[in-house]
């Protein structure tokens, strides 16, 4: 059996960061050329496991697994109100997802739309907290997320923390759904993970994309199992 790279959607209100979170784990400027600065179709792009070890291979270690996955497969669906039908495509196509969260801004109507899909599709998701940059007084840094977070001013952690368990809050008043920053976590099985992050400075972008490898390869590798002797079956997305 041959393992086939999981189809990650990455979901969100419109202007919280999404297509700038695709940018930062592709490197490259996709957004600038997208109008008004929104994504209006459904786009793909992957990432080999080569490029994640190129890039990540000492934070893959760091986190005790080594990457046996081809690499992820990233749909960034649109965010505005307009584009209801392409993301639940999305989302519903997605062995997992990304749900980009303006940290400063919380759930917004779209915020809101993206769980209902992803729940009544059964999608597990991860959290990208996105734009801490934007936090009052925060000074960007070098070194991996934590260390860049514990070396903030005081005022600044204090509120970082009390934007995520803003988060936490919401989800769980409207979703009953348990959530915690990504390295607080016992059981994945049981709470969604919270990566704060910062698309702009990639501050917390590393280790969005292991996390995303990691549980894909521990939970979901039963559903990546492909016979290469067999037909194949796809699903289109949109056609131009």
């Amino acid at each position: 059996m041959t393992l086939r790279s999981p189809i990650v959607s990455v979901l969100g209100h419109v202007d919280h960061g999404k297509s700038s979170i695709l940018d930062a784990i592709r490197e490259s400027n996709i957004v600038a050329t997208e109008a008004g600065h929104i994504t209006q179709a459904i786009g793909a792009s992957i990432i080999p496991t080569s490029a994640i070890i190129q890039r990540f291979g000492d934070l893959i270690k760091t986190m005790g697994f080594s990457l046996t996955l081809p690499g992820i497969l990233f749909i960034d669906t649109p965010g505005h109100a307009a584009f209801t039908t392409l993301r639940k495509r999305g989302g519903s196509l997605a062995d997992l997802a990304v749900l980009a969260v303006d940290i400063n801004e919380g759930f917004k109507p779209q915020t809101k739309e993206a769980v209902e899909i992803l729940r009544n599709a059964k999608t597990p998701f991860i959290i990208a907290a996105n734009k801490i940059d934007l936090a009052p007084g925060f000074e960007a840094k070098k070194g991996t997320l934590l260390d860049v977070l514990n070396a903030q001013p005081s005022n600044v952690q204090s509120y970082l923390d009390t934007k995520l368990y803003e988060i936490v809050g919401t989800l769980y008043e409207n979703f009953q759904l348990t959530a915690e920053r990504f390295d607080r976590i016992e059981d994945f099985t049981k709470t969604l993970a919270i990566v704060p992050c910062s698309a702009k400075t990639k501050t917390g972008i590393p280790e969005l994309i292991v996390l995303i490898a990691g549980l894909a390869q521990r939970f979901l590798e039963k559903n990546l199992h492909i016979t290469t002797n067999a037909p194949a079956k796809g699903t289109i997305l949109e056609v131009k």
